[in-house]
């Protein structure tokens, strides 16, 4: 059975005393669980259980923020099943910060009070859209003003989240040709907006839909509408997001430039490599990376990419990149046209490390291990994941862990060294108590002798 404890240390302490001890536990460190602290004493925690109803009718013993927490926690450390959120926060002054723990008295979940059928019960109650919706909410309406973010550049982009495909039970899931192995494949798309904020980056709008709905088609409103964007921002797209009519909107509607790489068989592609070979004005490439290729700038190709009305068409400036070793070219628009060659480039070679977040989150976070077939339990999973990847960025961006800014959480957990820290929990009933080693040291020599016995269990870990 799994218990849900209250904090109240000197009731346990009484009890204790008295010779009542269900169960005592030396305290790990994890750094997952210094993240969940950060998270609640800076005060982000909660936003989740303000922004994401709690649906519960009822077995509301367990603190909605710590069934959030719990579930959290176990993505961070890759625990990607139902069965391991009630375990997944190891460090009891964590617990002890979120006023509650829980306890293991049966050695199983058995009928415990966070049961996987109880959180099963819990999410189906919920729609996707619920789920994805909240985590929008949380990061635009809670996060960002609370941290005083507020990101000016922002990169958009798709990821394939593949399934079994010969598995049609995958609710809402759609039939597509994978870009990995370029056979049949089954699964989901994730449209995601990615705000820059210093080093790192924040993902700060989401969408969410079959395989076979196209890039643009599945962000089209999310671009037009994300309340992300401001007067004056940077949208930075790949070349499956090329839509006219959308850069069109995007300046016109909302101040907001477009940066976007053609393809080769565009006439505004064309004509801007035609127009910088002959121009013959090129420039070192700013990245020291790519020593072998030169930029050029064409200003004002907007006339050469019409939309179906082409009065409404801003205009564009181009910067053709020429690799010198294979003799290829790139051309990357954009609608500011104040930008030169080299502003072009720069700007869009933020874009690449998105590709690193979607390889993360799918390598190491698991963002395809779904455990259910159903759609909510899905979106649960996703939602869950996402929110830790969000809790590690905006631990790097504040005192507690700005030291790892610029760092992974793969990396860091190989090398995190876990070791026992200086705090025992003891348990008594449906409540627990942290103490220091000499509290217990106290507590031990004021004891009976079967009290002592449980004690002298933990201090022989030590």
């Amino acid at each position: 059975m799994i218990k849900a404890c209250r904090q109240n240390k000197e009731s346990v302490l009484a009890k204790v005393r008295a010779g009542k001890l269900d169960s005592a536990a030396l305290s790990i460190s994890s750094l997952v669980d210094e993240i969940i602290l950060s998270m609640h004493t800076s005060g982000i925690l909660k936003f989740l259980s303000t922004n994401i109803q709690d649906k519960r009718a009822d077995n509301t013993v367990i603190p909605y923020d710590l069934v959030w927490a719990s579930a959290i926690a176990a993505k961070m450390k890759v625990r990607t099943s139902l069965t391991d959120i009630p375990y997944a926060i190891s460090d009891h002054r964590t617990l002890a910060k979120l006023g509650y723990t829980l306890i293991e008295t049966e050695g199983k979940l058995g009928a415990g009070l966070m049961r996987e059928g109880s959180l099963r019960a819990l999410l189906g109650k919920y729609q996707a859209e619920d789920l994805f919706n909240g985590y929008n909410s949380v990061v635009q309406n809670q996060v960002f003003p609370h941290l005083n973010l507020a990101p000016n550049i922002h990169i958009l982009d798709c990821t394939d989240l593949e399934v079994n495909f010969k598995n049609k039970h995958y609710e809402q899931s759609g039939v597509s040709v994978s870009k990995r192995t370029n056979s049949p494949c089954r699964g989901y798309k994730l449209a995601t907006i990615r705000g820059i904020v210093g080093d790192t980056g924040i993902i700060e709008d989401i969408r969410f839909g079959p395989i076979n709905v196209h890039d643009i088609s599945l962000s089209e409103r999310m671009i037009k509408h994300s309340p992300v964007f401001r007067s004056g921002d940077i949208l930075i797209n790949d070349r499956g997001f090329i839509s006219r009519p959308v850069m069109n909107y995007l300046k016109r509607k909302r101040n907001v430039d477009t940066y976007v790489p053609l393809r080769n068989n565009m006439d505004a592609y064309r004509l801007a490599v035609e127009c910088a070979i002959q121009n013959n004005d090129w420039s070192k490439h700013p990245n020291p990376k790519r020593s072998q290729q030169r930029i050029s700038l064409v200003p004002h190709v907007g006339p050469y990419w019409e939309s179906a009305c082409p009065s409404t068409d801003v205009d564009l400036n181009a910067c053709v990149v020429w690799d010198m070793e294979n003799g290829q070219y790139s051309v990357f628009v954009t609608t500011d046209t104040s930008k030169l060659a080299r502003d072009i480039i720069k700007i869009y070679e933020l874009r690449p490390e998105i590709e690193e977040d979607y390889r993360q989150l799918k390598d190491f976070w698991k963002i395809e291990d779904f455990k259910s077939t159903k759609i909510n339990m899905i979106a649960f999973h996703i939602v869950c994941v996402l929110f830790g990847y969000l809790f590690f960025q905006l631990y790097t961006m504040l005192p507690d862990g700005e030291k790892l800014a610029g760092k992974s959480l793969p990396v860091l957990l190989k090398v995190y060294d876990a070791k026992p820290q200086s705090f025992v929990v003891l348990y008594t009933d449906y409540e627990f108590g942290v103490i220091t080693l000499l509290d217990m040291m106290e507590l031990y020599s004021a004891c009976g002798q079967v009290v002592r016995e449980k004690i002298r269990a933990v201090m022989e870990k030590i």
